[in-house]
């Protein structure tokens, strides 16, 4: 790296910015970090949205982790309201349009961080007005803009993580709220019967569920604002519309630079997280593919803990460095009204269907010593392989649960069986939980099923 390199960024969210600002703090003056950023803001928090658009927290600026503004004194020249319009390999240019027109900035390294983008379905009227993907802060901001308007009635299409905090966030600003997913139960991460108690949940909740339904079309009004959603299976009113059915890599200027894609959509890099085939050139964050270390397969998943991991290698790497991303493992966790959920790793259906032999066991227990006032119920499943190996966790209950996944997360990582899980020293006291802590319940009665 000589005293002129250009490092230019594309994308100033949680990988961009990790990895501007890890080679910029390694290298100093040494290095030119330029990031250029489609919105107008940096190193926020998607995740925060549905809280946002609840009224749990303030937002957009509230979201934001570190502005630009915060950014530049950094030494860092942030560009924002610039879109990245193609990249020019052969030149080193990355070609950029802003309010200054059209121009192309050299480099002598890149990252392309681009995001994710909402997954649309391909129906009739989904250009309509008032229906929203949530993934950007723009997002949010012109979903609260047409919640503003006073809508009666919302419909949230998709019941995984992000429809159903988006169903509880409308419920909870007096939204007669329906959710539409061509699922049997929401969170298809989750076993059948666990994703019962979550749509169970829901409709306590006030939530219409219509589970098993595909999307046909929207039906708008003379004013070109949306009025309905239809389905296989009858029509729903609605004056606003979110699609919560995921995301998917931003990779169009990926693609049409020639740069390899991977068969999960996303970008895909070696473990040092550089493309393969090109010289400095990196890719981080929701954009990419990652090394999935129980499935053994690359998968795309988007989540702002990968991403600042991924940036920050990225950094160390492209500023001298000899960093591995190490890989994930699916974990996850949210809530709805009360009821917490987490997974990791994998179920015995996804086991199955990676053609790998799988057992499950299932503990029925308790967020607390069962004596101990403000003890929830909680279900923990685990499975494993018959060699005792284990595979993969979930978690469903109430006020303190889903955060033990990370307990599963950590055994995952670490590679251990379901007898080590049992032997795991971990912490007790009745206001905390029982004497065997729920997931060693779980991986006990799972240690009797294995031959």
């Amino acid at each position: 790296m000589s005293v002129t390199d250009r490092v230019v960024v594309v994308g100033g969210d949680a990988a961009g910015m990790s990895a501007a600002s890890t080679a910029k703090r390694r290298a100093g003056d040494a290095l030119d970090v330029v990031v250029v950023e489609r919105s107008r803001w940096t190193s926020y928090s998607a995740c925060g949205i549905p809280y946002w658009v609840a009224g749990d927290v303030d937002g957009p600026d509230g979201l934001v982790a570190r502005s630009p503004s915060e950014h530049r004194s950094r030494g860092i020249d942030v560009r924002t309201a610039v879109t990245a319009t193609a990249l020019d390999l052969a030149a080193r240019e990355v070609v950029v349009q802003g309010e200054a027109g059209e121009q192309r900035i050299g480099y002598d390294q890149l990252v392309v961080a681009t995001g994710a983008e909402p997954i649309v379905p391909d129906v009739p009227g989904v250009d309509a007005q008032g229906v929203h993907g949530v993934q950007t802060l723009d997002d949010g901001c012109r979903l609260l803009e047409s919640l503003a308007r006073d809508p009666r009635r919302a419909v949230v299409v998709g019941g995984g993580y992000i429809g159903i905090e988006m169903a509880e966030a409308c419920v909870r600003r007096g939204l007669e709220t329906t959710l539409v997913d061509q699922a049997d139960e929401p969170m298809r991460t989750l076993d059948p019967d666990l994703g019962k108690q979550v749509r169970e949940a829901m409709q306590a909740m006030g939530v219409r569920m219509v589970m098993g339904a595909r999307v046909e079309a929207l039906e708008s009004g003379a004013d070109g604002r949306v009025s309905g959603v239809v389905t296989e299976v009858g029509t729903y009113g609605a004056e606003v519309v979110v699609f919560g059915i995921g995301v998917q890599p931003r990779v169009g200027l990926a693609r049409d630079a020639g740069l390899p894609i991977g068969a999960s959509g996303g970008l895909r890099t070696a473990a040092s997280m550089a493309v393969p085939g090109q010289d400095g050139l990196w890719a981080a964050g929701d954009c990419v593919e990652s090394w999935d270390r129980i499935r053994r397969d690359h998968v795309h998943v988007p989540l702002g803990t990968h991403a600042n991991k991924q940036g920050r290698v990225v950094g160390l790497n492209l500023s001298g460095g000899r960093e591995e991303f190490a890989g994930v493992l699916g974990t996850a966790i949210t809530k709805v009204c009360d009821l917490e959920l987490g997974r990791t790793g994998l179920t015995a259906a996804q086991a199955d269907e990676l053609g790998r032999d799988a057992v499950s066991a299932t503990a029925e227990t308790t967020t607390r010593a069962g004596y101990f006032p403000g003890a929830e119920p909680m279900t923990v499943r685990l499975t494993a392989e018959p060699g005792g190996l284990l595979l993969g966790g979930q978690i469903v209950g109430r006020d303190g649960s889903a955060l033990r996944i990370d307990t599963v997360a950590s055994a995952l990582w670490a590679g251990l069986s379901v007898a080590d899980l049992v032997a795991l020293d971990l912490a007790y006291a009745p206001p905390f939980s029982s004497v065997w802590d729920p997931v060693q319940v779980a991986a006990r009665a799972l240690l009797g099923k294995l031959p």
